[in-house]
């Protein structure tokens, strides 16, 4: 399938995919501050975590379903395949090293799907906290 965007209007397209402030972040925000609980968005610490509990050493990442390969809603593009199957696996080994690092270093480590938060069963890894 030919890619029905011209090569300015597909770099445009993907610029406004944003990393930071997401409807997802936004929910999970919500959720731990009405249950009481501090935490920092978007850290300065080098494995990126979305969200972390200082004070419990805990490490929130939420990952997209197609950006981190969700092994149920992943779907391949049907343009530029190679790149996108090389991106994807990238992004996958990123965040196994993310967490075997924090765990290393004593953080434990959450990671919530995207559709979790889309169905709200997030809330069932966050109730430990």
């Amino acid at each position: 399938m030919v890619d029905n965007l011209t090569k300015e209007q597909r770099s445009y397209t993907m610029s406004k995919i944003r990393s930071k402030g997401t409807k997802q972040e936004k929910i999970v925000h919500v959720f731990l501050k009405e249950a009481g609980v501090s935490h920092t968005m978007h850290p300065n610490m080098v494995d990126k975590p979305d969200i972390i509990i200082k004070k419990e050493k805990i490490a929130i990442f939420l990952d997209g379903c197609f950006w981190h390969g969700c092994k149920k809603h992943y779907i391949e593009p049907k343009t530029n395949i190679n790149y996108w199957r090389k991106k994807i696996k990238y992004n996958i080994e990123r965040d196994k090293r993310n967490t075997a690092l924090l765990k290393e270093s004593g953080w434990r480590v959450i990671r919530i799907w995207e559709h979790e938060i889309k169905d709200g069963t997030f809330e069932k890894k966050l109730k430990v906290i």
